[in-house]
């Protein structure tokens, strides 16, 4: 696993998806997959929660 910054979706509601930019992750070097750390999982929670859902796509900036 190394640490990436990478630009991820979220479905936050049947007609709203938030893509948060520039998000730290852990990728694996031999595949796709990624791991999330707690610490910035609590980040997202906290900005999709501030998301009004009005704007079927929005894109944010991840600030920690």
């Amino acid at each position: 696993m190394r640490s990436v910054m990478s630009d991820l979706p979220f479905k936050t509601s049947e007609h709203s998806i938030v893509i948060i930019k520039s998000l730290p992750v852990l990728q694996c070097e031999n595949c796709a997959e990624y791991l999330i750390d707690d610490a910035v999982l609590a980040r997202v929670d906290e900005i999709l929660a501030g998301v009004d859902g009005a704007a079927e796509l929005e894109i944010i900036r991840y600030a920690a």
